[in-house]
């Protein structure tokens, strides 16, 4: 269980370090304009409907998704991989002195 939860930690971070670099690229093609993704977006580009109907449903149920979804893509992602890996991080066995 360790060893998942430290891959998916892994990936996290990497994910989080994907979406800044994509952020500063677009940021330096909009002549130095700051341009950050939220998650709303990201998740928008990678499937349009299922994003709007989730928005449609959470409007409903869960009025604070909408603030959730506007936070930035890369501070989520890159927080709950860095939070997963000191807690699923790298365990040292019983030392023999």
């Amino acid at each position: 269980m360790y060893v998942v939860l430290r891959f998916l930690s892994l990936i996290l971070i990497v994910v989080a370090l994907m979406l800044l670099g994509a952020d500063v690229v677009t940021s330096l093609e909009h002549g130095g304009q700051i341009t950050v993704r939220s998650i709303g977006q990201v998740w928008a580009i990678l499937d349009k409907s299922g994003a709007e109907a989730f928005k449609a449903w959470a409007s409903s149920s869960m009025p604070f998704m909408g603030s959730v979804l506007a936070l930035p893509g890369w501070a989520v992602t890159g927080v709950l991989g860095v939070i997963l890996a000191f807690l699923f991080g790298r365990r040292s066995g019983p030392h023999e002195d």
